[in-house]
């Protein structure tokens, strides 16, 4: 435990140390007298004065008396230059430091035991014996992190120092995060027995490490975390770091995190097995460790929750954002230690911002798509409704999504869906059709209608031959998208969501798993989720059912071609005797119609001259090269 620092006991300790050196000379001097009863606790019976460090250690590591004079007689050689020549002249005067054989002589109540490997002296690290020709002669050491604490300073030890970060509890946490805490705490504080591994699992990491600082400050204990990838791999390195922490654990006294930022090391497991203080164990899913076990399940703020600790972060600010707040605590699952630390840092911007609510959501975007940037594409979105050419019923559907999406928190939280499940209230949606169809400019639409940020991903990427390779790739989509909210557009689904083959092996059996991974965590995805396809049919039909929405983009008529060839120039383009309707028999789907226009345009540019019907031409036939599509004569006759 940190020695208390008030100066009054700091002096007491000092004092203590004084006599205890002076009996300990004493005892070490030729002809020494019978000992005296040792001078025993320094606090007053009262209990109001914290007992002596070397009472304290002694009662933390269960010290017998022979051994607790051989801590002091190690430290006396350090810190009182009287103890080490006492030392040296009890053994020939040649030797100032603290041997077995010389506290076997010396000191009274003296046991062999005393020194071996399994009791506290060595087992903890309170002392060390340095190489010599024989236990009993070799110098004994005391460890510098447990002199200090003798003398009242009080420090993580340095070896330490690189591999944990001190966690404070927070101030302010979600409250689902304090009653789990709390909860916890009541659970570990009458425990019988070994200390549980708390296991914590979800999918907040600092909410994990909330509800740890919290359940261990409540039991009097300081946290500290310690990454899981900083692990030794090597077994005597674990033992070693257990060893050292066991040590820092009843010093500090304190609680150990371990944060799995990803799948749980090896070494995690046996470390499990060697610290015998408070352990907690943060992860997504849950990891196989010994036995006793408490499970907590720490997943980010609901949507009322997120609200409270927005109003906390953001003080009397959030007053004007009139209702925003509910929506924008249902499009971004943040933690409690994000969002205060957002709101802290918008705070004073928002007071003055004419539009508070749109800086606050542009912060939250900001907030949530950075981790997403390694992972996928990011596509700024430039189409809006104006440019979609489609049949009403899909207008209809496409707005639907939109509606899903914004309403969220008043049908889930306030009207009380979720409270029936939490499966399903995630938002998916399938485009299928043909290439070219409008099934990204769709996504692009959605994603500028809700201002969210629109990512693309790259199936072709994320699947893998390897086994588990595939579910850890979309775990990393998924665990990044989360934070802000962001519409997801999976390309070419049926890459990954074709239908699940019959089990004949185990590649078989493995495929099958990855599409079931999918469907979980799509279910469970609060943003949007985008999948297109090109080819329906290669869908799984169970993978169809729980989808919220399946939009058909049909291949445009000649009506609809037309429509897209109205609107496909921007105004600023000029351009000449464009027949629209002449165009229109052209039979190609919309994005090519786009690439046709464009490369017609940059025709023009490069005759100084407006878009004419024979640039069109040219740059219809150069499209349809490139799909080794043949031109018919019938489409383009009458275009010059």
């Amino acid at each position: 435990m940190n020695a208390p620092a008030a100066a009054a006991w700091l002096e007491e300790n000092q004092q203590r140390l004084v006599a205890e050196f002076t009996r300990l000379k004493a005892r070490l001097a030729p002809g020494a007298p019978p000992a005296e009863e040792s001078p025993g606790d320094g606090g007053r019976a009262d209990g109001a004065t914290p007992p002596a460090a070397i009472d304290w250690v002694a009662a933390l590591f269960g010290l017998s008396a022979f051994e607790r004079d051989v801590l002091l007689l190690c430290a006396g050689v350090e810190m009182d230059a009287g103890v080490a020549a006492s030392c040296a002249a009890a053994q020939g005067g040649e030797r100032p430091w603290a041997t077995f054989g010389l506290a076997l002589a010396a000191l009274d109540e003296p046991h062999w035991s005393a020194l071996t490997p399994v009791r506290p002296l060595r087992r903890c690290r309170l002392l060390e014996v340095e190489p010599g020709p024989a236990l009993t002669s070799s110098p004994l050491r005391m460890d510098e992190r447990v002199l200090h604490f003798l003398a009242g300073v009080g420090f993580l030890d340095p070896r330490l120092q690189p591999l944990l970060r001190r966690r404070d509890p927070p101030e302010t946490a979600a409250a689902a995060h304090e009653e789990l805490s709390a909860a916890a705490a009541v659970r570990l504080r009458g425990r019988q027995g070994p200390a549980p591994v708390v296991m914590l699992t979800g999918d907040d990491p600092w909410g994990q490490e909330d509800v740890a600082a919290l359940a261990a400050a409540a039991l009097g204990l300081q946290l500290h975390v310690l990454r899981a990838d900083d692990l030794p791999t090597g077994a005597a390195e674990l033992d070693a770091l257990a060893t050292l922490w066991d040590r820092e654990a009843a010093l500090l006294p304190g609680a150990l995190l371990v944060a799995c930022e990803g799948a749980a090391p090896p070494g995690l497991a046996r470390l499990a097995e060697r610290v015998e203080g408070l352990l907690f164990v943060a992860t997504r899913e849950p990891v196989p460790l010994r036995p006793p076990v408490l499970r907590l399940q720490v997943d980010r703020p609901e949507a009322l929750d997120q609200r409270r600790l927005w109003e906390h972060a953001l003080g009397p600010a959030a007053a004007r954002l009139n209702g925003a707040l509910d929506v924008l605590a249902g499009q971004f699952r943040l933690s409690a230690q994000t969002i205060l630390a957002a709101g802290a840092e918008a705070g004073a911007a928002l007071a003055a911002s004419d539009r508070p609510a749109a800086a606050l959501w542009s912060v939250c975007r900001a907030l949530g798509g950075a981790r997403l940037e390694e992972l996928a594409q990011r596509i700024e979105p430039a189409a809006r409704w104006d440019d979609l050419v489609l049949p009403a019923a899909q207008l209809a559907t496409l707005r639907q999504v939109a509606a899903h999406v914004r309403g969220r928190v008043r049908v889930y939280e306030t009207w009380g869906f979720a409270s029936r499940g939490r499966r399903g209230l995630g938002i998916a949606a399938l485009f299928a059709g043909e290439s070219g169809t409008g099934k990204t400019m769709a996504a692009e639409v959605l994603a500028a209608e809700l201002d969210l940020d629109l990512f693309r991903i790259d199936l072709s990427a994320v699947v893998s031959k390897y086994i588990g390779e595939t579910e850890k790739n979309l775990r990393k989509v998924f665990d990044a998208a989360e934070d802000g909210g962001a519409v997801l557009l999976f390309d070419e689904a049926d890459a990954l969501f074709g239908k699940r083959s019959e089990v004949k092996d185990s590649h078989d059996r493995y495929a099958n798993i990855e599409v079931s991974y999918l469907l979980q965590r799509m279910e469970a995805y609060r943003g949007l989720a985008i999948l297109t396809t090109n080819l329906k049919s290669a869908l799984d039909t169970a993978f169809q059912r729980r989808l919220r929405f399946v939009v058909q983009f049909p291949f445009p008529d000649a009506e609809q071609r037309m429509e897209i060839w109205r609107r496909v120039f921007p105004r600023e383009t000029p351009t000449r005797g464009l027949d629209h309707a002449r165009l229109a028999r052209l039979h190609v789907a919309g994005g090519a119609i786009r690439n046709i226009a464009l490369g017609a345009a940059f025709l023009a540019a490069d005759q100084d001259g407006p878009v004419e019907m024979l640039h069109l031409l040219h740059a219809a036939h150069a499209e349809c090269a490139k799909t080794e599509r043949p031109l018919n004569e019938a489409e383009t006759r009458d275009w010059v």
